[in-house]
């Protein structure tokens, strides 16, 4: 499938759209009844995102009808400088009104062999399915200069064929533990999004999107029925 590749002067500017298509699928959804899926992303850029909801959408986002999830954790408690889940709420959930059963965190400081279990629980018992593989209505996924995304690294691609629901990975560098999403579930989202600012990354970019490169792990995020779409900077562009 052919991605659907969207570029933008600054890291504000291609937050602010992006913020704004989320709403108006929001608005889709609360019109039709119905629960909108989503999981979200650490980083930068989705830090931007997330301050951008919080003070322009507060009060128009129909929050009651998202679900939230992550697509990934450290294995750090939620205080933590480096937890997603910690992150996010700073910028933006401690500052709308959202039901605190909206809200479904991977417990960082729980044990991971544990928590991959509880997670992938709470996953297959809140999202709709299909063929047994639960489906998310929007992934929000970064990328990593070693390729990786989500917590799929390259010395760790068998994430990606997984079976299950979510995996403990470790990261290459740092023997720190996390808490991802499958490739397969990635996969079967109806909306992958990945969000891509700076020029650290534009290399990494061109190998994934030009060359498809398949030793980097965000190579394999193709939808199986779904769309892929990656919001770029000027900086991160350059490379294509």
């Amino acid at each position: 499938m052919e991605a659907d590749i969207r570029i933008f002067e600054t890291p504000v500017e291609l937050a602010s759209a992006f913020a704004r298509e989320l709403y108006e699928m929001a608005l889709r959804f609360h019109d039709q009844g119905k629960n909108m899926y989503v999981a979200l992303s650490g980083g930068s850029t989705p830090n931007i995102l997330y301050t951008i909801l919080a003070s322009d959408f507060s009060k128009t986002m129909p929050w009651s009808c998202i679900q939230f999830f992550w697509g990934d954790e450290r294995c750090v408690p939620s205080g933590h400088p480096e937890s997603n889940y910690g992150m996010s709420h700073a910028s933006l959930f401690s500052k709308i009104e959202i039901p605190p059963a909206n809200l479904h965190r991977i417990r960082g400081e729980a044990d991971p062999q544990v928590e991959v279990l509880r997670y992938a629980y709470e996953i297959k018992s809140t999202l709709p399915s299909e063929n047994q593989v639960p489906i998310f209505d929007l992934i929000i996924l970064g990328l990593g200069e070693d390729g990786h995304t989500a917590s799929i690294f390259p010395n760790q691609m068998s994430i990606l064929q997984s079976d299950k629901i979510c995996e403990i990975s470790v990261h290459p560098q740092s023997g720190q533990k996390r808490i991802s999403l499958s490739g397969k579930v990635i996969n079967s989202a109806g909306w992958i999004v990945f969000l891509v600012t700076g020029s650290n990354k534009s290399r990494i970019a061109r190998s994934v999107i030009n060359e498809r490169k398949r030793f980097f792990p965000a190579a394999h995020i193709s939808p199986v029925s779904g769309k892929l779409s990656w919001f770029l900077d000027k900086s991160v562009a350059r490379g294509l």
